[in-house]
């Protein structure tokens, strides 16, 4: 059964950092691609980041490109997001996911940048 569980959100200040963490299990983590999707009220899922299974190869939204970075560690299972120069509009639900429109992800983790 698959697991995504999410962590590390919270609130931050305009400009400031977080790094989200994302612990992944009941598949081969290391046979996949994974992605980190978002969320805010009234929209739809938007697609942020995805990384190859190797960790080699990454794909980043232009909302966020050059200020994010995903990363991965298969020894560990675990999939991570740093977001640095964090934006209001950056505020959602952070969701790991198997697949880059969500389908299969965690239940999120709750990211607000605010003043």
């Amino acid at each position: 059964q698959v697991q995504l569980v999410e962590s590390g959100g919270g609130l931050v200040r305009p400009g400031g950092s977080l790094r989200l963490s994302c612990a992944a299990s009941g598949f081969t983590f290391s046979d996949y691609w994974m992605f980190w999707v978002r969320q805010t009220p009234g929209k739809g899922l938007e697609w942020v980041s995805g990384i190859s299974p190797g960790g080699g190869g990454t794909q980043y939204a232009e909302s966020v490109k050059g200020r994010f970075t995903i990363s991965r560690d298969n020894a560990k299972n675990t999939l991570y997001l740093e977001m640095n120069s964090l934006k209001s509009e950056d505020t959602a639900v952070y969701y790991c996911a198997k697949d880059k429109f969500g389908g299969v992800r965690g239940r999120g983790t709750q990211v607000t940048v605010s003043s």
